[in-house]
């Protein structure tokens, strides 16, 4: 396994069994103490069971090693996963809307007190396995590891929601028993919002979306670090998994030899290497200096 994702790694495999073991609790509270919000939680849950696994699967395939069907590896597994997972919770938004809308409109007892309690320390343990997730995605540079924290976010955040629900619903007494239901209805939508958000993300990784232009222009810097190097005249960047594929058209003085200029390319190659250590390889193309570029150094 690439050491690389080895945070996501990590953080999907506690993620399955953290899952497992909440759904177990919210159920059967949910189901004892008269609170659907709290078994709509233990769904989601179930659900966020798989997605961990599919992830942790993208995360296994995404490491496998460039081969002559794949010259730019397998990382294109990473986003795929994402993107599975961020359907997960449309789906899981649009299971737990309906079925709350169906409580809305039956009749039925007032959530237990003790389920309020059980709600809050959902909250508490989601938020911060969402934090611990979230950062083993910025370290592995993983797409699908920070959805599926997100996964744990969305958790916190209907759990949170059916709180209040369910204190509205203790306090307000009879004629409010659809408090929690309402405020799981509330809580799909921003799930639904944040899920919307990460399939562009996956989709523009799989297209091979432009990236932030502060990376763009730490490459273009590095690039010009190197002596010889007069102009960057095109930096393109393709994300694949946790890894970086740079192409660079570097232009140089026209007058070098072409073994001056292979060498020039190459310290160019190292530097930007060593200066984001998601880069795996760049391709340099080398080219004469326009002269609308050396005039622009002359004035200067």
């Amino acid at each position: 396994m690439d050491n690389r994702l080895a945070p996501g790694y990590r953080a999907s495999t506690i993620s399955v069994g953290l899952n497992g073991a909440l759904a177990v609790v919210k159920l059967v509270c949910g189901i004892a103490g008269n609170s659907y919000a709290l078994v709509a939680d233990a769904i989601e849950s179930l659900g966020d069971i798989f997605s961990s696994a599919i992830v942790w699967s993208g995360l296994v395939i995404a490491s496998r090693p460039a081969d002559a069907n794949h010259p730019y590896g397998h990382g294109k597994a990473e986003p795929l996963a994402a993107l599975f997972v961020a359907f997960l919770l449309v789906a899981a938004a649009a299971t737990i809307a309906t079925q709350a809308i169906h409580e809305i409109r039956t009749p039925h007892h007032t959530p237990e007190m003790y389920t309020l309690f059980v709600l809050l320390g959902v909250v508490v343990v989601k938020e911060a396995m969402y934090r611990y997730e979230a950062q083993a995605g910025r370290l592995c540079g993983s797409t699908a590891v920070t959805v599926d924290a997100w996964h744990h976010r969305s958790d916190a955040m209907t759990s949170g929601a059916a709180a209040v629900g369910i204190t509205i619903a203790l306090v307000g007494g009879p004629g409010y028993e659809p408090a929690d239901d309402w405020a799981a209805l509330a809580a799909c939508g921003v799930i639904v919002v944040n899920a919307v958000r990460f399939v562009r993300t996956a989709v523009g990784e799989l297209m091979d979306a432009s990236p932030e232009a502060p990376l763009v222009e730490s490459i273009h810097a590095a690039a010009l670090k190197v002596d010889g190097a007069r102009h960057v005249e095109k930096v393109l960047v393709r994300k694949m998994g946790p890894q970086l594929y740079v192409d660079l058209h570097l232009e140089v003085d026209p007058e070098l030899p072409v073994r001056e200029a292979h060498r020039i390319s190459h310290l160019v190659k190292d530097s930007i290497m060593a200066s984001r250590r998601e880069i795996a390889d760049v391709l340099v193309h080398v080219e004469p200096v326009r002269a609308v570029v050396l005039e622009r150094r002359l004035d200067s």
